[in-house]
């Protein structure tokens, strides 16, 4: 039908025998009907692009080859719909044949390419050629999920194929991991443990990653879910966590020297500045002529000293009002702050 349902172009029932459909590679909707069980109807909108591609397939043909030469299919309706394609409605019913059986065997196909791929996936690593290894894995992970997406959520056969699942996205997020992708790692462990809330190694996993972006609260956090899932894991956890706490403390300093160095940098700039502007020692008649108001420019200058060494010191007493008393923590935020 056109796509506004409209006008039938064509109805197969009409036919003395139900219609044929052989799959092929170049066949556009294979992936749709062999998701189809005996005995469904299904609807099924096909936009114009695909409509175009099949037009230029015809043209490989004799039969639509001299029709289209000839700029005629002997039907009106189809002459306009070669000339200005436009979305169609497929509406089919499968009485019999591949479904079931069709399906099964790609299924079949997939999931005897998924435990090589995992094999293949393991021997890369074993060559610490991690990218390639990743691929692997994403790739079985990609033929195990197209196959589930077949199955009722729930059933048995959706759980076995999410179990599946689980060690191979493990191992690609070991493989980002190693290519220092922590992002990566993060996004698909929480996509993992969104459907397996007791997985203990995408807890371990994700709160490495965590650690490497300096997330420290979010590392203790899934550490933490690590020890709470497996208490014989509770001495490996304390470790991480000390580690952790010492990678912490090392960032603290190396932030507080780089902030050191950058007002060292900015006090030099600033002296070389006034240097430049050609600052002079006064002499014993301009500080006279000074205190006695006669020289109003060394009078302003004199002023403006006082005034940044009042500033200099409200400076110094709100520093130490606001660093008094603060952990090391808090000193890092603070250092933050002043940064920005």
């Amino acid at each position: 039908l056109l796509c506004d349902k409209t006008f039938v172009i064509d109805d197969s029932r009409k036919n003395k025998c139900p219609t044929e459909i052989f799959m092929e590679k170049m066949f556009k909707m294979e992936v749709l009907l062999t998701s189809m069980r005996i005995g469904e109807v299904a609807e099924f909108w096909c936009d114009a692009i695909v409509n175009w591609l099949l037009r230029e397939r015809a043209k490989n043909t004799c039969g639509m080859g001299n029709l289209l030469h000839y700029h005629s299919t002997g039907f009106p309706e189809l002459d306009e719909l070669m000339r200005t394609p436009q979305p169609l409605i497929f509406i089919m019913e499968l009485i019999t044949g591949g479904s079931g059986v069709f399906t099964q065997i790609l299924d079949d196909e997939k999931l005897k390419v998924v435990p090589l791929l995992h094999l293949l996936g393991n021997a890369l690593v074993n060559q610490a050629r991690f990218r390639e290894a990743a691929e692997k894995y994403q790739e079985a992970v990609v033929l195990l999920r197209t196959v589930q997406s077949k199955e009722m959520p729930g059933d048995e056969d959706y759980i076995n194929l999410g179990r599946l699942i689980i060690p191979l996205v493990l191992n690609y997020c070991q493989c980002m991991l190693e290519l220092e992708e922590y992002y990566e790692v993060i996004e698909n462990t929480t996509e993992l443990l969104d459907k397996h809330k007791d997985c203990i190694k995408a807890y371990y996993k994700r709160a490495k990653a965590y650690v490497a972006v300096w997330s420290e609260k979010e590392a203790t956090r899934d550490f933490q879910m690590v020890a709470n899932l497996d208490i014989t894991l509770s001495r490996l956890v304390q470790r991480e966590l000390n580690l952790l706490s010492e990678r912490m403390k090392e960032k603290y300093w190396e932030d507080i020297e780089r902030y050191w160095n950058i007002l060292d940098d900015k006090e030099e700039k600033m002296d070389a500045k006034e240097e430049s502007n050609g600052e002079h020692s006064q002499s014993p008649e301009e500080v006279k002529d000074a205190e006695e108001g006669n020289n109003p420019s060394v009078a302003d200058e004199n002023k403006h000293d006082t005034k940044r060494e009042e500033s200099a010191a409200e400076a110094n007493h709100r520093i130490t009002a606001l660093t008094e008393g603060k952990d090391w923590q808090q000193m890092l935020r603070l250092i933050m702050l002043l940064q920005d």
